[in-house]
């Protein structure tokens, strides 16, 4: 992680900006790695906003469907792709310079183990679509392998997987969804392979609606509960008060 730690201080650029009393920061990131390839992404407060496409050739807006953003204007002011490409470019020249000393000078990667949880989207309702969601987060290396099952067998229909998102502190972390009808007694799995972890980590989720209400009885169940061991209380303060009258 040393290396890449160093050319993302070398070529990030920070602003802060405000019409308001309420200050935003606006970051560019540019991060290469030893196998030629690089990121280069656009970030309004830690959050995500734009990020360059080098195999597609295009910058890709990754702003909610409900904000309304022209990106043609900014596109076209500020050379996004274009000045994206000279700076991957000045960056793989870095990392190239990186190499020469890298044995005796530089100390080995340091790599980061991924954590990983597994959750519905939405709330879970039988024979309703849904999507199961596996967030891997805070790994280094940018090599994830994710695994789903459903009941011991692995499963590849309705599996997708968002690109790598870069973290403050040089780690990443990516999404894997898995979409799926839920079926009483159903269990799925989703196994993540990292080259920090010794053993691949599997999270597993079941699909337990058969008492739906219980969280709710125990709820009420303990609240009369106090609400008897109160009234009981006053009763015996009350007594005791009298008596001692």
């Amino acid at each position: 992680m040393v290396c890449f730690a160093i050319i993302i201080l070398i070529l990030n650029a920070f602003g802060a900006f405000s019409q308001t009393p309420i200050t935003h920061e606006f970051t560019f990131y540019v991060g290469c790695f030893f196998n030629g390839t690089a990121e280069v992404g656009f970030q309004l407060d830690n959050e995500e906003i734009m990020y360059v496409d080098f195999q597609r050739q295009e910058a890709v807006v990754t702003l909610p469907k409900f904000i309304v953003f022209d990106p043609s204007t900014f596109m076209a002011v500020y050379h996004v792709y274009r000045n994206s490409l000279r700076q991957k470019k000045n960056c793989l020249a870095v990392l190239d310079y990186v190499k020469v000393f890298e044995q005796s000078n530089i100390p080995p990667e340091v790599e980061d183990p991924p954590d990983s949880i597994l959750y519905p989207s939405e709330e879970v309702e039988l024979g309703v679509e849904n999507s199961l969601i596996c967030f891997v987060n805070n790994f280094f290396p940018p090599s994830i392998n994710v695994i789903w099952t459903k009941n011991g067998d692995v499963v590849s229909e309705g599996v997708s997987l968002s690109r790598y998102y870069p973290n403050n502190d040089q780690t990443f972390r990516q999404f894997s969804t898995l979409t799926f009808t839920p079926k009483q007694g159903d269990m799925y799995s989703c196994t993540v392979e990292h080259p920090a972890l010794e053993r691949p980590n599997t999270r597993i989720w079941e699909v337990d609606l058969g008492h739906p209400s219980i969280g709710l009885d125990i709820y009420c169940g303990v609240g009369l509960t106090v609400a008897l061991l109160g009234v009981a209380t006053g009763t015996f303060l009350m007594a005791k008060a009298h008596f001692v009258q």
